[in-house]
């Protein structure tokens, strides 16, 4: 426990060591997975309603003609998500976590285990709508890509910082209501880098397609 600037007190929470032992090895045994069948992973992070789905059906749909790809959709009990991505026409598997707030290694190992993984090269993983859990589960994926919305406040970036060191890109998405919530894009994005200085961040619109282009050229798709 320790105080805060404004006189409060925080509390650090610790991981169990065992536990903590236990998800990177088998976050490690699913890339080596992957690995020998020459696919890439890539796990997407974002609360609830942060564009998530939107955003990976756009990418989806603009992959799927030159990228052999599939998707794993991660949910705490319903289709929904998984069912607006199969229209693509491209492999989902549904993963139903029955109340847990994240992904972990062996569910996506399951997940793994019923797609054809030398038909693939790109394996898109939606995590479950969460900033917090998943930030101590990775899942097996070689890139993490987190979704910030604008419709969630400006602070998202400052609030998450675990979050947002572990990923490699960042997208501040629903820039088209940016002005309606009175968020500044320019300064969400900014306190993007000033948590993470070796972070990308794109700006989207993924309900329009607007900069889902420069998404997937930052990601070298």
């Amino acid at each position: 426990m320790a105080g805060t600037p404004d006189g409060g007190e925080s509390f650090d929470i610790v991981l169990d060591m065992d536990l903590s032992k236990r998800t990177s090895e088998l976050a490690d045994r699913n890339l080596a997975l992957l690995d020998e069948h020459g696919v890439t992973a890539m796990d997407v992070l974002g609360s609830v309603g942060s564009g998530k789905t939107t955003l990976i059906d756009g990418m989806v749909a603009r992959l799927k003609h030159r990228r052999r790809v599939a998707v794993i959709a991660g949910d705490i009990t319903t289709r929904i998500d998984a069912e607006r991505i199969e229209v693509q026409g491209v492999p989902v598997v549904q993963i139903q976590t029955g109340g847990a707030c994240h992904l972990d290694g062996e569910l996506v190992r399951r997940a793994l285990d019923r797609l054809d993984l030398d038909a693939l090269d790109l394996i898109i993983i939606e995590n479950v709508g969460n900033l917090i859990c998943p930030a101590a589960f990775p899942v097996g994926a070689h890139r993490r890509l987190l979704v910030l919305s604008v419709t969630e406040g400006p602070y998202m970036a400052v609030k998450h910082p675990i979050m947002v060191r572990q990923a490699d890109l960042a997208v501040v998405n629903k820039i088209d209501l940016a002005d309606a919530m009175e968020v500044d894009v320019e300064r969400l994005a900014a306190d993007v880098r000033g948590v993470n200085p070796e972070i990308a961040v794109v700006a989207t619109c993924a309900r329009s397609g607007e900069g889902v282009d420069e998404l997937l050229a930052a990601l070298e798709l």
